[in-house]
């Protein structure tokens, strides 16, 4: 009459959970038994290798470990919505104060060269309002896509 198929092996010790018998080997890990359909032990058998696991256990641990994650996001979306958003926040305001910066750049620039324009051409205060009016509703109609090329036209047919 044979005790069991683990004759002599590791010494058995009950789990934390009562129900299953746990063995120790030389590693950390405890040995459970569990049941498992026929279906499911082959597609861990086709599906281990191509996951990079040099083994099913490596698989399956990592299958549980990942079904473990994905159960705790459920509750975790109050957590990592407002990480998101803040993460997101932080991209915008860092661009923000980039093109901010570039902005100010292009004013100085701007400013310099109208004071130059202004220093060397003699214009009168309703040609300035004029040009102004125009420029505004060039800037309105064309979107703000301001076209060098289609300016020198415009100058040269007036």
């Amino acid at each position: 009459m044979s005790r069991s198929k683990n004759r002599g092996s590791n010494p058995v010790r009950m789990a934390e959970n009562a129900d299953v018998d746990a063995q120790e080997r030389g590693s950390k890990k405890i040995k459970y038994a569990f049941h498992i359909s026929p279906e499911c032990m082959k597609a861990i058998n086709e599906m281990y290798k191509k996951d990079g696991s040099s083994t099913r256990n490596e698989f399956i641990e990592h299958a549980v470990n990942f079904y473990i994650d994905f159960q705790k996001a459920g509750t975790l979306t109050n957590y990592l919505a407002p990480v998101i958003v803040r993460m997101v926040d932080a991209a915008v305001e860092v661009s923000e104060q980039r093109i901010s910066r570039n902005l100010f750049k292009i004013a100085v620039e701007l400013g310099k060269i109208s004071h130059m324009i202004a220093a060397t051409n003699d214009i009168d205060d309703e040609t300035v309002e004029s040009l102004h009016r125009m420029c505004v509703d060039e800037v309105r109609r064309i979107n703000g896509v301001i076209n060098y090329e289609s300016a020198v036209r415009f100058q040269k047919d007036e």
